[in-house]
């Protein structure tokens, strides 16, 4: 289900390549890794946006995250602390959110300090509509770029980021898929009282 870069266009079918080029302009410099993952999740745009777009809580869908603290107003330039489950080699984290959009369905966020390694690291997610199974769905496709840390290769850096994101999004899977499922359940249960109660 998830794909990376790698291999020639990454294995990515050419409408994400086409959804990458437009929003995923990640440019590495010589010391940095960047790569990009899909996941096509069976949950409609909104209601997979209505949880990615809280910056403000994002252990919403994101397992490692066990606290997250906001200051101020949700807005650009916003930032958060966030706190991390035992088991990653950190504890906490200030990210600040650096593009919120509700039109594209766009958030871009930027680690600037906390008790990692994650050095310059920047993300950016965007949701594009797509049909699975006859059904309303959501193509994600989540970007990044981070500086290698010393006594690290690039290959260790990247593989150690894309296992945290593709945990995050099989996460976020998870969750919009358990919501859609009882979105369209609602409304049959309620058929079913009218029809019993008539």
């Amino acid at each position: 289900m998830e794909k990376m870069n790698g291999t020639e266009n990454g294995g990515f079918s050419s409408t994400e390549m086409e959804y990458i080029r437009r929003h995923h302009n990640q440019e590495p410099a010589e010391n940095q890794c960047a790569s990009a993952l899909v996941k096509h999740i069976r949950a409609p745009v909104p209601l997979v946006w209505s949880l990615v777009r809280r910056f403000d809580q994002p252990e919403k869908y994101k397992p490692f995250v066990s606290r997250c603290v906001v200051r101020g107003n949700l807005e650009i330039g916003s930032l958060r602390e966030v706190d991390v489950k035992s088991g990653l080699p950190a504890t906490t984290s200030t990210e600040r959110l650096e593009v919120l959009d509700d039109n594209e369905h766009i958030l871009s966020i930027r680690i600037i300090g906390g008790d990692h390694r994650l050095r310059n690291y920047s993300s950016i997610m965007s949701l594009h509509p797509e049909i699975i199974d006859g059904r309303p769905g959501t193509l994600v496709v989540e970007s990044y770029v981070v500086d290698v840390p010393e006594g690290n290769t690039k290959d260790e850096t990247c593989y150690f980021i894309e296992a945290l994101i593709k945990c995050n999004l099989k996460s976020l899977s998870d969750v919009s898929e358990g919501h859609a499922v009882q979105d369209l359940t609602e409304p049959l249960d309620r058929m079913q009282e009218l029809l019993i109660s008539g």
